[in-house]
């Protein structure tokens, strides 16, 4: 058990320092809970096996207590046809006599069996504690297990990262950036030398007209302004 008490102790180490100390410690780890597991089984089994047997004896107690009984009951009776003259008195007090001796081993053997049945249950108990312990611990080295498996793939994905940033060329990228922001800002200057080469292709009549029709929507505009202010009035 010593081995598998250092293996579950591996919770509380850092990741990095477990994966130093074993080759693969989640498959190891597995491997102990799954023979704890099958340990938990055999158990289990072993206690049924043993806890029949207490049952067992248990009845045996109680079988030979109540045979104990029937032999005393047949004395009584073998005395009481004696006294009624029944049966002869020599006869009657043998097989009385007789009754009584396999009374009182009977009544031994009760006790053996019910000793018997009682230190077989005791050792039920004990089992089923340690059966209980084991299920507990069981159940704790799972959790651990879950969260060593979850650290690892936080330990590996942040080891990734970091190993990709410290082979990114920094200088490079920088480089690229002030290319693409420079390209960009030729493209927007380009974009607005087009558009002035567009205003300035305008004929005389053309920007005549453009300002005409500006003058008269504005002087249709105020117009309208004008109506609805004398209506008002």
């Amino acid at each position: 058990m010593n081995i598998f008490k250092r293996l579950f102790r591996i919770g509380e180490a850092e990741i990095h320092s477990v994966i130093d100390s074993f080759e693969d410690p989640i498959n190891l780890t597995e491997q102990g809970i799954r023979e704890m597991k099958e340990q938990l089984g055999e158990s289990i089994e072993a206690m049924a096996q043993l806890k029949a047997l207490c049952i067992r004896k248990k009845n045996e107690a109680e079988a030979e207590e109540q045979t104990a009984k029937d032999y005393y009951n047949k004395a009584v009776v073998i005395v009481q046809k004696a006294e009624k003259g029944e049966v002869e008195t020599s006869e009657a007090d043998r097989l009385a006599k007789e009754a009584l001796k396999r009374q009182t081993s009977s009544q031994e053997h009760a006790a053996a069996l019910q000793k018997e049945h009682e230190k077989l249950n005791a050792d039920c108990e004990k089992m089923q504690t340690n059966i209980n312990n084991l299920k507990s611990s069981i159940a704790k080295w799972d959790n651990e297990l879950n969260t060593l498996k979850a650290r690892v793939q936080v330990s590996e994905a942040t080891k990734d990262i970091n190993q990709k940033m410290t082979q990114m060329d920094t200088g490079s990228t920088v480089s690229m950036l002030e290319k693409l922001k420079d390209r960009v800002v030729q493209q927007e200057a380009l974009a607005e030398a087009y558009s002035d080469i567009s205003k300035a292709g305008k004929t005389i009549d053309e920007e005549i007209d453009a300002m005409v029709k500006n003058n008269d929507s504005e002087a249709e505009e105020a117009l309208n302004r004008l109506k609805e202010t004398l209506k008002k009035g």
